[in-house]
């Protein structure tokens, strides 16, 4: 046997255990030595040893065991076999003394035999029943030479020298006994794919799969924990391989290396590529997720973790990858042994629901491993339930202060970190204890009533829980605490505790808090309770909290105890007060006898005063004739008690009117006086009418009730009116109501007056109703009674009426029974009243539109013979245009149409409601010119709408023959509040057989047309236009040439002032003329124009014009001056001071006037045109009166003119100088006409109704050309202007012969430009610069005189 001593490549360990009976610091190489020399004889054996302690007792208890490796190098590995067969023979234990030390070895086994494998290196493997410790389970790499039989053992690469650790005895922790790891690979055959290899039954497929096992086995058999490699399927792309491999825990070296091994295996044929190894394992990843329950906001933490090192690592949200952003980080930490990423998910939401996946992914040229991990992760919103989400505490409630609300809230699940909060936000600031229980937070409320003033009652304190999870999620949930605190009501009367009927009175009801919900108002009558439903009744304020019931007229219904209750939330606060209303007849149902009548001096006249015979009060009566007080007597009349005194006047005077009245006094002191009686004295001898009724003289007239002796229903409402005629009474007018119209008109007198109108109204609309259709044919022929019933429908169309189909059935047919064509004749004569009753019908139906409450959210549509009603309720959802269309029997129609975006300005749950009428614009009065030509319309918003609001209708035509139409609404305040139609913010567009009208305001609209009078408007506008067209270039060249001959002819004070005021004159007439021009125009396009722009326009046309008429005075004046005051001279200064205070100052003063004055009524200017108004405010009368007085007095200047050029030739003269004053006469009118205005003064004959066309033509025409006029014989007819052209412009001196004078003009340009129009205003302004003007005396002589007076006309 070879000696042993130099053994050191083949290596043996041995398990030594042994106990030893000593200390535990023993030195234990004797006893190691010993064991060697024991078990090899005399060999002496080199050995190197490490200890390891296994298992070491630390406690005081003999004996004490030990574990120790020991290492035994060889250089024959022949010499492996006997050792471990020696070591196996071994009788043990085996007892011994060293050192002292008594040691017992109780086991020796061989772990581990390492052979030689290459330079440095050597390939181990452990022996039956030990493994390798898994500490290094990673690093085992098999040995390159490895043998396909299963029964041996595997070695592995370990470095030299080798210092362990060795192999341990087997136990469930070593290398390979742990968990299987299953791992799906695969691996490229570079061979072409052939069907066969799907079917798994084929030959082919068997052959392969038999081949490939066997080799993957033999490869990979030495991985850790290694139990089998399969193949499970080939798939096309070459041929790829899919197998699967189980085994324990691989690192990728290990596979890797197990890879490389394969074609050692496999036939060469199969051209296996090891560069397309593919492993994936997907139960080898720690997947974990913080925390386990996810809700929004969170921060979540999902982390992955393998025992392989790799630093490529991917995660996917499903499919999709994950990149480091804002909301996703990303941290990975690689070790010697493990790699681990953490993504973190910052503010989680449910989108980020769902499977993420986590990817390791090692590689080299040979290899790919891929480490797999899934998971599912469900965010869950945090949803917060509390115990009460609105609660209401009384702060004075002696249970609640006791007893106080607690608040709670709660999630669905317990989280160990949850945590809660509570905040108070409101003006009352009750706070309370917070506690935390499970998946709770509780809020005990402290209740103080010191905190919660009256004043605030009602307010809200919103209690916020907010509830974090720990991990960032956090949520909060709102509950809203009203505190309410019991009012204290109180409530007072005007009276003390009755009132008379007729009498007003009010009730204040005033409570402690202000912030209540609702008012309301009941009268209790014995077991009778009402409420009082009557908005005008009703003032409510709140500051402070006070409600006002104001009962203009009391009744019996209004008798009773008045109870107030105000309302906040559950709670009501009451207070009340007992009102007794007497008895007193109502001063309209109190009958007179007579009206009005005539009583001679010293004759008796019966006055007499009935009331109804029902009352049960006894009244104190006295009639009263001129404040003396008279006691009558009592009598009753079937159903009346009638007061009666028999009066006698003693102071006679000839038509003096004395007034009587009776007076009821009640058991109160409360008095009612009844109308009036008017007693006309007169002479007994002028009677002439005597009998029964009265007596009178011839065209007295009498006035007598209705109270008629074959009556047995008594009196009526209205009068009889008499007249003598040929010494009898004769019936003049019969205003009587009929019996049921009497009655109902006092029914809705105590209706409109009753606290429970409202609940009563429909009835009486149908008792209305029924009664109307009975009496049609009376009413018709009655002014009396139709006016009557509009004065009832305007009554109770102030009282709110419940938009059901019935009750507006019966409130518009009363209306279509009075407007139907049988009734023309009696609205005729209703029309000429002080109050139109049909402008009273119009706004009743727009009242009771307005006041329609809507039932069930809902307007129904109802229709009758000539009126519709359609509308809508606005909600929050009404998100649509308002489009109504309505069709009359005649086949005409009308649509309305209201914006959207008009909608959406309207308040909830208001209303629009469109109402058509057919025959109700018929009645309406109108200009004679025009016809109502379409359906009338009303459009009514409940909503308060101040501001602007456009609405649009489309008219159909009824007379396509009529034109010009003009969109109209029916304005309630024109004509003194009597009503008229008005073209205000509405602009027509016309179509074929239609008018659309756009309008900014909403009420009563229809359309107005004209007969077709345009060719004579047209023929009138082209006189004008063209006309006035050549006016403003005469006048243009007019001051251009005026300013060119300035310092030439203003040589003299009288010639100075002419020319100022003829270039004043031009001026003011231009401006006058180009404004009226503009506005003209603009109207006759039919363009709609600003009212502001209006306005102005009106002002300036007004005022230039004026100024024109003033200058025409002036200029008259100083002529007639110049005439008169011969020897009278007046300084320049003066005369132009005059001048322009007359010329300006008054037209200004007059037209600032007329605006201030017109203008707040909003009638300075017509509807129709840009000029002054007539029909409303007659402010033309400002500018026409001026106008009309200057032309007179300039009329009359003329005529003096006249007359002076006259008078040097009285007597006889000769032809010619008869020729020669004529022609002076001619002249002076052709030239003072135009300048003084008279052709002004042919306006008179166009206000004469139906003048003849020619005076408008004639107008138009000689004022349209004025400035022509002006241009050609105030300025070019002047000789010293021609004069003034012709020297300006000659190259030679000017020639004093009058020959030399006409040819001169001949061929002398007349309108040089060479003088500076820069000093027009200036002239115009009367100044002549640098030029002295000086003044002659005036002569005596008649001769001088005339020549003056012909050189200022010149």
């Amino acid at each position: 046997m070879p000696s042993l001593i130099t053994a050191g490549f083949h290596c043996l360990f041995l398990l030594v255990t042994a106990c030893r009976q000593t200390s535990q610091d023993s030195n234990f190489d004797p006893f190691i030595q010993y064991v060697i020399d024991s078990a090899l004889g005399e060999e002496s054996f080199q050995s190197e040893m490490q200890r390891q302690k296994r298992n070491m007792l630390t406690f005081d208890l003999p004996p004490l065991e030990y574990t120790v490796d020991i290492e035994v190098s060889l250089t024959d590995s022949s010499f492996l076999e006997p050792i471990k067969e020696y070591l196996k023979n071994l009788t043990l234990p085996v007892s011994t003394n060293i050192s002292n030390v008594e040691m017992t070895v109780s086991e020796i086994n061989v772990t581990t035999v390492c052979l030689p494998s290459g330079e440095n290196n050597s390939c181990c493997s452990c022996e039956n029943g030990y493994a390798w410790p898994s500490a290094v389970c990673s690093d085992l790499i098999t040995c390159p030479s490895v043998s396909l039989a299963p029964d041996l053992p595997c070695g592995y690469m370990k470095e030299m020298p080798f210092y362990g650790p060795y192999c341990e005895p087997q136990t469930e922790d070593s290398c390979g006994m742990g968990e299987l790891m299953v791992m799906n690979m695969s691996v490229r055959l570079d061979i072409d794919f052939h069907d066969h290899l799907r079917n798994s039954s084929s030959e082919s497929y068997k052959k392969y799969k038999a081949d490939l096992e066997k080799a993957f086995n033999a490869s990979y058999r030495c991985l850790p924990g290694f139990v089998s490699a399969t193949v499970t399927g080939f798939r096309p792309g070459s041929v790829f391989v899919n197998y699967e491999v189980k085994a324990g825990a691989a690192s990728f070296d290990q596979i890797a290396n197990a890879n490389k091994i394969v074609p050692q295996f496999l036939d060469a044929s199969y051209q296996l590529n090891q560069a397309t190894f593919t492993t994936e394992i997907t139960n080898q990843t720690n997947f974990t997720v913080s925390p386990v329950d996810i809700f929004e906001g969170d921060t979540v933490r999902l982390i992955c973790e393998i025992n392989s090192t790799s630093d490529n690592i991917t995660w996917y949200h499903f499919d999709q990858i994950i990149s480091t952003s804002f909301w996703y980080s990303m941290e990975t930490k690689v070790s010697k042994r493990t790699s681990r990423s953490i993504l973190e998910i910052i503010n989680i939401t449910t989108q980020d629901s769902g499977s993420y996946r986590c990817t390791f992914t090692n590689s080299n040229q040979f290899h790919t491993l891929i480490y797999k991990a899934t998971k599912t992760i469900a965010v869950s919103p945090l949803y917060i339930t509390p115990n009460l989400n609105d609660i209401d505490v009384t702060c004075n409630s002696p249970e609640m202060q006791t007893n106080s609300p607690l608040l709670s809230c709660c999630i669905d699940r317990h989280l160990a970190s949850l945590t809660g909060d509570w905040k108070v936000n409101g003006a009352i600031n009750i706070t309370g204890d917070s506690s935390f229980s499970e998946n709770c937070t509780e809020y005990k409320l402290n209740i103080n009533e010191s905190l919660c003033p009256p004043e605030k009652s009602g307010t809200v304190t919103t209690y916020t829980c907010e509830l974090q999870t720990g991990h960032g999620a956090r949520c909060s949930q709102n509950i809203r605490v009203t505190y309410l605190r019991t009012a204290h009501v109180t409530i007072s009367s005007s009276i003390n505790s009755s009132v008379s009927e007729g009498y007003a009175f009010n009730l204040t009801c005033e409570s402690d808090v202000s912030n209540y919900d609702s008012i309301s108002w009941k009268i209790q009558s014995g077991n009778n309770t009402k409420t009082v439903d009557c908005d005008k009744c009703i003032q409510n304020s709140r500051f402070p909290a006070t409600s006002v019931l104001t009962v203009k007229s009391a009744t019996q219904d209004w008798s009773g105890t008045y109870i107030c209750t105000f309302s906040q939330k559950y709670l009501e606060s009451s207070a009340n007060v007992t009102i007794e209303v007497i008895s007193l007849p109502l001063k309209q149902n109190i009958l007179i006898d007579p009206i009005a009548v005539s009583i001679p001096c010293t004759a008796q006249q019966a006055l007499e005063c009935c009331i109804s015979a029902n009352t049960m009060e006894d009244y104190t009566v006295t009639f009263v004739v001129q404040q003396n007080e008279f006691q009558p007597g009592k009598n009753k009349n079937e159903k009346l008690f009638c007061y009666t005194y028999n009066y006698t006047e003693t102071e006679c005077s000839e038509g003096k009117e004395l007034t009587a009245y009776c007076k009821f006094i009640n058991r109160v002191g409360q008095e009612v006086n009844s109308e009036s009686i008017r007693l006309h004295l007169i002479h007994g001898e002028e009677v002439s009418c005597s009998d029964s009724l009265g007596i009178g003289t011839e065209g007295a007239t009498l006035i007598k009730p209705c109270c008629a002796s074959n009556n047995p229903d008594g009196c009526t409402r209205g009068n009889k009116t008499y007249k003598c005629s040929n010494k009898s009474w004769k019936l003049e007018r019969n205003d009587c109501l009929f019996l049921p119209i009497s009655n109902l008109l006092t029914s809705a007198e105590s209706l409109v007056n009753s606290p429970d109108a409202r609940a009563n109204l429909p009835n009486y609309l149908a008792e209305l109703k029924e009664n109307i259709g009975k009496e049609q044919n009376t009413i018709n022929t009655s002014p009396a009674n139709l006016g009557a019933i509009v004065t009832i429908l305007d009554m109770v169309s102030s009282i709110p009426a419940d938009a059901d189909e019935l009750i507006i059935q019966n409130f518009l047919s009363t209306v279509d029974f009075i407007v139907a064509d049988s009734t023309t004749e009696a609205w005729e004569d209703l029309n000429k009243e002080e109050t139109r009753k049909s402008s009273l019908l119009l706004r009743s139906v727009e009242n009771f539109s307005l006041h329609l409450q809507p039932v069930n959210n809902t307007i129904p549509p109802v229709s009758t013979n000539t009126i519709q009603l359609q509308g809508i309720v606005v909600t929050e959802y009404s998100n649509t245009d308002y489009y109504k269309n309505f069709c009359s029997t005649e086949n005409l129609t009308v649509n309305v149409l209201i914006g959207e975006t008009e909608i959406q300005t309207l308040t909830q749950n208001s209303t629009i409601v469109s109402v058509m009428y057919s025959k109700l614009g018929r009645i309406l009065p109108r200009n004679e010119s025009e016809y109502v030509n379409g359906l009338l319309i009303t459009t009514t918003v409940s909503s308060n709408k101040s501001q602007k609001f456009d609405v649009n209708m489309t008219f159909a035509k009824k007379n396509l023959s009529l034109k010009m139409p003009r969109c109209v609404f029916w304005n309630f305040t024109l004509d003194k509040h009597r009503g008229g139609w008005d073209t205000y913010g509405c602009t027509p567009t016309e179509a074929e057989d239609k008018v659309i009208c756009s309008c900014n305001h909403l009420t009563s609209f229809s359309i107005l047309m004209s007969p077709d009078k345009s060719s004579q408007v047209i023929f009138e506008d082209y006189i004008t236009y063209i006309g006035l067209s050549i006016s403003i270039l005469s006048l243009v060249a007019c001051i251009i040439i005026e300013s060119l001959v300035w310092k030439y002819v203003t040589n003299n004070t009288t010639s100075y002032m002419r020319h100022v005021c003829i270039l004043n004159i031009a001026t003011s007439l231009l401006i006058a003329d180009i404004w009226f021009i503009v506005t003209a125009s603009i109207n006759d396009q039919k363009q709609q124009m600003s009212r502001g722009i209006c306005f102005v326009a009106t002002f300036f046309i007004h005022l230039f014009y004026l100024c024109v008429f003033f200058w025409m005075l002036s200029l008259g004046l100083i002529l007639f001056y110049r005439l008169v005051f011969i020897l009278h001279n007046t300084s320049k200064t003066t005369q132009k001071a005059v001048a322009f205070c007359l010329g300006y100052g008054c037209p200004f003063v007059i037209a600032v006037t007329t605006i201030a004055v017109t203008l707040p009524r909003n009638n300075y200017t017509r509807k129709d045109v840009c000029w002054l108004n007539w029909k409303d405010s007659k402010a033309l009368l400002a500018f026409v009166i001026p106008a009309l007085i200057i032309v007179a007095m300039n009329l009359f200047i003329t005529a003096v003119v006249i007359i002076k050029i006259l008078r040097p030739t009285i007597g006889d003269r000769s032809n010619r100088q008869e020729r020669n004053s004529l022609f002076q006469i001619g002249k002076s009118v052709a030239i003072l006409t135009p300048l003084l205005g008279l052709t002004w003064g042919f306006g008179l004959a166009t206000v004469i109704k139906n003048s003849h066309r020619a005076f408008h033509i004639l107008f138009a025409l000689l004022n349209a050309l004025q400035g022509l006029f002006i241009l050609v014989f105030g300025t070019l007819w002047d000789k010293k202007i021609q004069e003034a052209l012709l020297k300006r412009n000659s190259m030679s001196k000017w020639s004093s012969q009058q020959t030399k004078s006409t040819s001169l003009i001949l061929v002398t340009p007349m309108l040089a430009m060479s003088y500076p129009f820069s000093r027009t205003f200036n002239n115009l302004c009367g100044k002549t610069g640098k030029y002295r003007v000086s003044s002659s005396e005036p002569s005596s002589s008649s001769s001088e005189n005339t020549s003056k007076s012909y050189s200022l006309l010149n």
